[in-house]
Protein backbone atom coordinates (compact mmCIF):
# COMPACT_ATOMS: atom_id res chain seq x y z
CA UNK A 1 0.00 0.00 0.00
CA UNK A 2 0.95 3.31 -1.18
CA UNK A 3 2.77 5.37 1.89
CA UNK A 4 4.43 8.56 1.30
CA UNK A 5 6.20 9.07 4.48
CA UNK A 6 7.48 5.45 4.49
CA UNK A 7 8.82 6.13 0.77
CA UNK A 8 10.32 9.28 1.07
CA UNK A 9 12.46 8.53 4.62
CA UNK A 10 13.56 5.28 2.60
CA UNK A 11 14.92 7.36 -0.11
CA UNK A 12 15.60 10.40 1.77
CA UNK A 13 13.74 12.89 -0.44
CA UNK A 14 10.81 14.58 0.27
CA UNK A 15 8.41 15.85 -2.22
CA UNK A 16 6.83 19.59 -2.33
CA UNK A 17 4.02 18.28 -4.81
CA UNK A 18 3.04 14.95 -3.43
CA UNK A 19 0.91 13.98 -6.07
CA UNK A 20 3.68 13.92 -8.42
CA UNK A 21 5.19 11.05 -5.33
CA UNK A 22 1.82 9.17 -5.92
CA UNK A 23 1.66 9.23 -9.77
CA UNK A 24 5.30 8.12 -10.05
CA UNK A 25 3.17 4.56 -8.58
CA UNK A 26 0.29 4.51 -10.71
CA UNK A 27 0.48 1.31 -12.90
CA UNK A 28 -1.63 2.05 -16.02
CA UNK A 29 -3.47 -1.55 -14.82
CA UNK A 30 -4.61 0.82 -11.54
CA UNK A 31 -6.02 3.80 -14.15
CA UNK A 32 -8.15 1.28 -17.08
CA UNK A 33 -9.72 -0.86 -13.82
CA UNK A 34 -10.00 2.42 -11.46
CA UNK A 35 -11.63 5.02 -13.67
CA UNK A 36 -11.00 7.91 -12.42
CA UNK A 37 -9.09 11.00 -12.87
CA UNK A 38 -5.91 9.39 -12.06
CA UNK A 39 -2.68 9.38 -14.56
CA UNK A 40 -0.35 6.60 -15.24
CA UNK A 41 3.38 6.94 -14.66
CA UNK A 42 3.92 6.19 -17.77
CA UNK A 43 4.65 10.16 -18.90
CA UNK A 44 6.79 10.14 -15.69
CA UNK A 45 8.87 7.54 -16.77
CA UNK A 46 9.65 8.94 -20.06
CA UNK A 47 11.23 11.78 -18.81
CA UNK A 48 13.07 9.61 -15.90
CA UNK A 49 14.22 7.94 -18.96
CA UNK A 50 16.01 10.82 -20.07
CA UNK A 51 17.46 12.35 -16.86
CA UNK A 52 18.88 9.16 -15.72
CA UNK A 53 20.69 8.80 -19.17
CA UNK A 54 22.11 11.84 -19.19
CA UNK A 55 23.55 11.79 -15.45
CA UNK A 56 25.12 8.18 -15.32
CA UNK A 57 26.36 9.47 -19.13
CA UNK A 58 28.10 12.77 -17.42
CA UNK A 59 29.25 10.61 -14.72
CA UNK A 60 31.01 8.16 -16.90
CA UNK A 61 32.34 10.67 -19.39
CA UNK A 62 34.07 12.37 -16.32
CA UNK A 63 35.00 9.19 -14.50
CA UNK A 64 36.43 7.48 -17.04
CA UNK A 65 38.35 9.92 -19.49
CA UNK A 66 40.61 7.69 -21.26
CA UNK A 67 37.80 5.34 -22.22
CA UNK A 68 36.54 5.75 -25.78
CA UNK A 69 32.80 5.74 -26.98
CA UNK A 70 32.50 1.99 -27.41
CA UNK A 71 33.95 1.15 -24.29
CA UNK A 72 31.74 3.55 -22.18
CA UNK A 73 28.23 2.61 -24.28
CA UNK A 74 27.66 -0.74 -23.14
CA UNK A 75 29.05 0.46 -18.84
CA UNK A 76 26.02 2.60 -19.23
CA UNK A 77 23.45 0.33 -20.78
CA UNK A 78 24.24 -1.98 -17.98
CA UNK A 79 23.65 0.42 -15.39
CA UNK A 80 20.21 1.82 -16.98
CA UNK A 81 18.93 -1.55 -18.28
CA UNK A 82 15.74 -2.71 -16.80
CA UNK A 83 17.20 -5.63 -14.53
CA UNK A 84 19.78 -3.29 -12.61
CA UNK A 85 16.83 -0.50 -12.43
CA UNK A 86 14.18 -3.72 -10.99
CA UNK A 87 17.29 -4.19 -8.49
CA UNK A 88 17.41 -0.68 -7.12
CA UNK A 89 13.99 -0.42 -6.74
CA UNK A 90 13.70 -4.07 -5.10
CA UNK A 91 16.47 -2.62 -2.39
CA UNK A 92 14.40 -0.02 -1.93
CA UNK A 93 11.33 -1.62 -1.40
CA UNK A 94 9.45 0.14 -4.10
CA UNK A 95 7.03 -2.72 -5.53
CA UNK A 96 4.98 -1.96 -1.89
CA UNK A 97 3.69 1.69 -2.50
CA UNK A 98 2.44 0.46 -6.49
CA UNK A 99 -1.11 1.21 -8.05
CA UNK A 100 -2.04 -1.92 -9.48
CA UNK A 101 -4.69 -3.67 -10.65
CA UNK A 102 -6.10 -6.74 -8.83
CA UNK A 103 -5.54 -8.68 -11.60
CA UNK A 104 -1.91 -7.17 -11.98
CA UNK A 105 -1.40 -7.79 -8.14
CA UNK A 106 -2.71 -11.29 -8.07
CA UNK A 107 -0.05 -12.38 -10.80
CA UNK A 108 2.82 -11.11 -9.09
CA UNK A 109 2.81 -7.42 -10.47
CA UNK A 110 5.24 -6.04 -7.47
CA UNK A 111 7.96 -8.13 -8.44
CA UNK A 112 8.00 -7.94 -12.26
CA UNK A 113 11.40 -6.52 -13.49
CA UNK A 114 9.60 -4.46 -15.79
CA UNK A 115 7.19 -2.65 -13.98
CA UNK A 116 9.55 -2.06 -11.01
CA UNK A 117 12.38 -0.73 -13.32
CA UNK A 118 9.89 1.62 -14.80
CA UNK A 119 8.46 2.38 -11.21
CA UNK A 120 12.24 3.64 -10.56
CA UNK A 121 12.08 5.70 -13.95
CA UNK A 122 8.54 7.56 -13.24
CA UNK A 123 9.73 8.37 -9.44
CA UNK A 124 13.17 9.72 -11.19
CA UNK A 125 11.16 11.54 -13.21
CA UNK A 126 9.05 12.74 -10.54
CA UNK A 127 11.78 14.12 -8.61
CA UNK A 128 12.97 15.84 -11.58
CA UNK A 129 9.84 17.41 -12.09
CA UNK A 130 9.41 18.65 -8.19
CA UNK A 131 12.89 19.79 -7.37
CA UNK A 132 14.88 19.61 -10.78
CA UNK A 133 18.26 18.28 -12.03
CA UNK A 134 20.29 18.63 -9.23
CA UNK A 135 18.03 16.48 -6.88
CA UNK A 136 17.64 13.69 -9.51
CA UNK A 137 21.34 13.45 -9.87
CA UNK A 138 21.32 12.96 -6.04
CA UNK A 139 19.03 9.95 -6.25
CA UNK A 140 20.57 8.28 -9.08
CA UNK A 141 24.07 9.07 -7.48
CA UNK A 142 22.99 7.71 -4.43
CA UNK A 143 21.35 4.29 -5.65
CA UNK A 144 22.16 3.52 -8.99
CA UNK A 145 25.58 4.85 -9.75
CA UNK A 146 27.08 2.61 -6.83
CA UNK A 147 26.72 -0.45 -8.79
CA UNK A 148 29.27 0.34 -11.52
CA UNK A 149 32.51 -0.91 -9.92
CA UNK A 150 30.27 -4.06 -9.71
CA UNK A 151 29.08 -4.28 -13.25
CA UNK A 152 33.19 -3.86 -14.15
CA UNK A 153 34.23 -6.27 -12.07
CA UNK A 154 31.37 -8.81 -13.04
CA UNK A 155 31.89 -8.14 -16.88
CA UNK A 156 28.11 -7.73 -16.99
CA UNK A 157 28.58 -4.51 -19.31
CA UNK A 158 29.87 -6.53 -22.18
CA UNK A 159 27.44 -7.35 -25.07
CA UNK A 160 25.79 -10.76 -23.69
CA UNK A 161 24.26 -11.43 -27.09
CA UNK A 162 27.58 -11.65 -28.50
CA UNK A 163 29.37 -13.61 -25.03
CA UNK A 164 26.20 -16.02 -25.30
CA UNK A 165 26.48 -16.92 -28.84
CA UNK A 166 29.86 -17.71 -28.38
CA UNK A 167 29.55 -19.62 -25.84
CA UNK A 168 26.69 -22.10 -27.04
CA UNK A 169 28.10 -22.32 -30.29
CA UNK A 170 31.54 -23.31 -28.28
CA UNK A 171 29.73 -25.97 -25.72
CA UNK A 172 26.63 -26.61 -27.28
CA UNK A 173 27.63 -26.36 -31.01
CA UNK A 174 23.87 -24.79 -31.51
CA UNK A 175 23.02 -21.04 -32.67
CA UNK A 176 20.60 -19.02 -30.24
CA UNK A 177 17.52 -17.76 -31.51
CA UNK A 178 15.40 -15.01 -30.45
CA UNK A 179 11.66 -15.20 -30.60
CA UNK A 180 8.78 -12.58 -29.35
CA UNK A 181 6.87 -13.90 -26.16
CA UNK A 182 4.67 -10.95 -25.90
CA UNK A 183 4.20 -7.16 -26.15
CA UNK A 184 2.63 -4.56 -23.54
CA UNK A 185 1.73 -1.40 -23.46
CA UNK A 186 0.63 1.23 -25.67
CA UNK A 187 2.61 1.96 -28.84
CA UNK A 188 4.67 5.11 -27.64
CA UNK A 189 5.33 3.25 -24.44
CA UNK A 190 5.66 -0.81 -25.26
CA UNK A 191 7.09 -3.19 -23.42
CA UNK A 192 9.00 -6.18 -25.54
CA UNK A 193 9.48 -9.79 -23.79
CA UNK A 194 11.84 -11.88 -25.99
CA UNK A 195 12.65 -15.99 -25.53
CA UNK A 196 16.54 -16.50 -25.87
CA UNK A 197 15.75 -20.42 -27.27
CA UNK A 198 18.20 -23.76 -27.99
CA UNK A 199 17.18 -26.32 -30.03
CA UNK A 200 13.88 -24.80 -30.13
CA UNK A 201 14.00 -25.50 -25.91
CA UNK A 202 13.74 -21.77 -24.07
CA UNK A 203 16.30 -21.03 -21.78
CA UNK A 204 15.83 -17.48 -20.64
CA UNK A 205 13.19 -14.24 -21.18
CA UNK A 206 14.23 -10.89 -21.20
CA UNK A 207 12.42 -7.60 -21.28
CA UNK A 208 12.78 -4.26 -22.41
CA UNK A 209 11.35 -1.59 -24.17
CA UNK A 210 12.93 -2.35 -27.44
CA UNK A 211 13.36 -5.89 -28.72
CA UNK A 212 17.31 -5.20 -28.83
CA UNK A 213 17.18 -4.67 -25.48
CA UNK A 214 14.88 -7.11 -24.49
CA UNK A 215 17.21 -9.66 -26.55
CA UNK A 216 20.33 -8.40 -24.36
CA UNK A 217 18.22 -8.98 -21.38
CA UNK A 218 17.48 -12.84 -22.45
CA UNK A 219 21.08 -13.07 -23.43
CA UNK A 220 22.60 -11.77 -20.08
CA UNK A 221 19.87 -14.01 -17.87
CA UNK A 222 20.69 -17.21 -20.00
CA UNK A 223 24.21 -16.26 -19.27
CA UNK A 224 23.52 -16.64 -15.65
CA UNK A 225 21.23 -19.65 -15.91
CA UNK A 226 23.71 -21.77 -17.95
CA UNK A 227 26.64 -21.19 -15.44
CA UNK A 228 28.33 -19.39 -18.87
Amino acid sequence: MFNQKTLEDRIKFYFKNPDLCQQAFVHRSYVNEAGDNLESNERLEFLGDAVLELVVTDFLFKKYPNMAEGELTPIRSALVRGKNLASVASRLNLGVHLFLSKGEDVSGGRQKEYILANATEALIGAIYVDQGYAKAQEFINSYILPETETILEQGSHLDAKSSFQEKSQELENTTPEYRLESEDGPDHSKIFTMGLYLNDQLVAKGSGSSKQKAEQEAAYNGLQIKGW
